[in-house]
């Protein structure tokens, strides 16, 4: 059998495609457009905050990085058709989205109001689906095949004892319209798949990082059941997204990838 001709460069190679990545400004939002961006792929960055948008597009620019922003939420058809039209218009149709937007609100499920689980969903969900379907009609329209990335966790798969009803329902649905899309695509050559983290370092999570009783007795709790011994990383994720978003992965869809240390697998 002959060698297999295999450029290791070219099958991570993103540059030149149209990247959107939704709920940008968050922790994960970030890894992804200084992943993406730096990988040389044309931006375009959405999220509903404006100063924080305008923030994020400011620092790309620090590093010579393009993006193009539009301060929406895929919260309506309108609002993820707008989102859509922006990243086409910018950046002539879209290889790649990142939806890296959403939320958790922690409380027993016996005191939470039936509105609070709603907002949970809908952005964890429904504002999921909605930017998918329509950058889904974008990529089959475009006929060059695309990348779906979905942000799940942990606790997609994991319940919690702490009041994650919403959170773990939301999750596990994420899992489903994974797979779900996955087959539904395939014959367009659309992958779709999710990237599953456990906490990783970010603002909300930095005080699990410190040195202090409180940090030291929760990571220690925590670490026993992380076989890599140690808490994530923005770079951790990095390499998974950029794996899922490039065309060494044109033979994988449907997949929850879990960036969690091995916490999921025991």
């Amino acid at each position: 059998m002959t060698l297999p001709v295999i450029d290791p460069n070219a099958l991570f190679d993103v540059r030149g495609k149209s990247a959107l990545v939704v709920g940008a400004t968050g922790a994960f939002g970030k890894v992804a457009c200084a992943t993406l961006g730096r990988a040389g792929a044309r931006l375009t960055i959405a999220a509903g905050n404006v100063a924080d948008l305008s923030k994020l597009a400011n620092e790309l620019a620090d590093e010579k990085i393009e993006s193009h922003s539009i301060s929406r939420r895929s919260n309506s058809e309108i609002d993820a058709q707008a989102i859509v039209e922006s990243a086409v218009s910018a950046c002539g149709g879209v290889d790649i989205l990142v939806v890296a937007s959403g939320m958790n609100d922690v409380s027993p499920i016996v005191d939470m109001a039936p509105e609070r689980f709603a907002r949970v969903m809908q952005a964890n969900v429904e504002g999921a689906w909605l930017i998918a379907r329509a950058v889904g009609r974008q990529m089959i329209a475009q006929a060059r095949g695309g990348k779906v990335v979905f942000t799940s966790s942990a606790r997609g798969k994991l319940g919690h004892p702490a009041g994650y009803s919403a959170y773990c329902a939301s999750k596990s649905a994420v899992d489903g319209m994974t797979k779900a899309l996955g087959c539904e695509w395939g014959k367009y050559r659309i992958t779709v798949n999710a990237i599953a983290p456990t906490v990783f370092r970010s603002p909300l999570t930095a005080w699990m990082f410190e040195d202090n009783e409180k940090a030291n007795n929760v990571r220690a709790g925590f670490l026993a059941r992380v076989p890599i011994g140690r808490l994530g990383e923005p770079e951790d994720l990095a390499g998974p997204l950029l794996f899922l978003c490039s065309r060494a992965s044109d033979f994988h869809t449907g997949h929850v990838v879990y960036a969690d240390g091995g916490y999921t697998a025991g």
